[in-house]
């Protein structure tokens, strides 16, 4: 069975978040996304170390769809290179029905 993902996705406001989020779950890319604001990134861009408001994007997908969602968001994006991150999760632990629940909604698994 397909395991599940969390991408962790720093956007640079909120309307980009939401729209980014609103066309993966459209497209049943992902099961849902997060969205959490503000955050503040501290980090080196071009030589010097930045610090901005940013705003996370949570997406819970499976691996099959990692590749698929990445691609998606770079090409939403306005970053040159936006931070997607993906972390497995244990579909063992938690709420059994949430874990079905993010499977029966990802598109590879219809």
């Amino acid at each position: 069975m397909d395991e599940l993902r969390m991408l962790y996705v720093t956007t640079g406001n909120r309307d980009e978040a939401r729209r980014i989020g609103k066309v993966l779950v459209e497209e049943k890319l992902c099961a849902c996304v997060n969205i959490l604001d503000p955050m503040e990134s501290l980090y080196w861009w071009n030589g010097e170390v930045q610090n901005e408001t940013e705003t996370v994007l949570i997406v819970k997908t499976t691996q099959k769809m990692v590749s698929e969602v990445t691609k998606r968001i770079k090409k939403l994006h306005s970053y040159e290179v936006p931070c997607v991150i993906s972390l497995p999760l244990s579909s063992e632990e938690g709420n059994p029905e949430y874990i079905s629940w993010i499977r029966k909604s990802v598109l590879s698994q219809n």
